[in-house]
């Protein structure tokens, strides 16, 4: 059954998900420094999630919520998501966090390029300025031919762009039958699964403030994880993206107050202009979908 949609509540929910997730990648960032590696950290991650959730559930006797009959979804969507997961993180590691935040907010660009390339939709010339305008921001903030730019980390950072536009899609679908906690138990599940080598990876000793970060990135992971899908079950894809702009709010105080990242005259050239066309492209897609539910509405009998 479909459920009933509440986009205000849905843009609110985002806008929290927003905060923890700036605040699990800030963990990311330093978890790194302190010598915890990308695919140690994926696996905590993602550890925690499954067997959280699955005691919620036993302590109030909901196990029964765990039944699905869309096992292959769930298994894509781990196997998608936690691919991107390596991409993400790594490119967090390797750029500032404004200039990592900035770089995903490419989402809805790329949403676009799928929609027309992949989907076979129409995209009017609207969205196909705001691509431009949106790849214009892209090459103010990675400086062709300058040298100030990680290129290995602003590549990875723009194929996750293009990766969370799939992710997005893939989420709202399975929210049309699974509720969020079922969407989140298997994400955990199967992500944990599939970085569980990463255990023979890392030196499996910890430090105390190691231990700290691993399970703030668990609890952060889990709460970002649940709000993002519940907004995404409440509210259209293309509504609920534009919040994720209040990503790089949080993500320049972390840079400032935790590393002393003032933003780059790149950064505040660019991030505009990739938000000016996320903005873009999330209004032509409202007014798109506006005006296909009133010509059903004038169409039926």
């Amino acid at each position: 059954m479909q459920p009933a949609q509440r986009p205000m509540f849905a843009l609110f929910i985002r806008l929290l998900s927003t905060m923890v997730f700036a605040t699990m990648f800030m963990l990311i960032k330093h978890g790194a420094e302190t010598g915890l590696n990308v695919p140690e950290i994926m696996f905590w991650r993602q550890a925690m999630t499954a067997p959280a959730i699955f005691m919620f559930l036993f302590a109030t006797k909901g196990l029964h919520r765990l039944k699905t009959k869309r096992m292959g979804s769930h298994a894509m969507r781990g196997l998608v998501g936690t691919s991107n997961m390596a991409i993400t993180f790594t490119a967090t590691t390797l750029l500032t966090l404004p200039e990592s935040t900035t770089l995903g907010f490419t989402t809805p660009i790329f949403a676009v390029i799928l929609s027309a390339f992949v989907l076979k939709q129409h995209v009017g010339p609207w969205r196909w300025l705001a691509v431009l305008l949106g790849f214009l921001g892209v090459l103010v903030i990675a400086q062709p031919g300058g040298y100030a730019v990680n290129w290995l980390g602003t590549s990875l950072a723009l194929i996750s762009g293009m990766v969370v536009a799939i992710i997005n899609f893939q989420i709202r679908d399975l929210g049309k039958t699974e509720e969020p906690i079922r969407t989140v138990f298997y994400f955990g599940l199967f992500g944990a699964v599939a970085t569980l080598p990463a255990l023979f990876i890392g030196s499996g000793s910890y430090t105390a403030e190691q231990w700290g970060i691993l399970l703030g990135l668990g609890l952060t992971g889990l709460i970002g994880q649940m709000l993002l899908t519940l907004s995404l079950r409440l509210g259209a894809v293309v509504s609920v993206l534009v919040v994720d702009y209040a990503t790089l709010i949080w993500a320049i105080s972390f840079g400032w107050v935790i590393w002393g990242n003032v933003p780059t005259h790149a950064i505040w050239l660019g991030a505009p202009a990739i938000i000016t066309a996320g903005i873009v492209i999330a209004w032509r897609e409202h007014r798109l979908a506006k005006q296909n539910a009133e010509a059903l509405l004038t169409s039926t009998p």
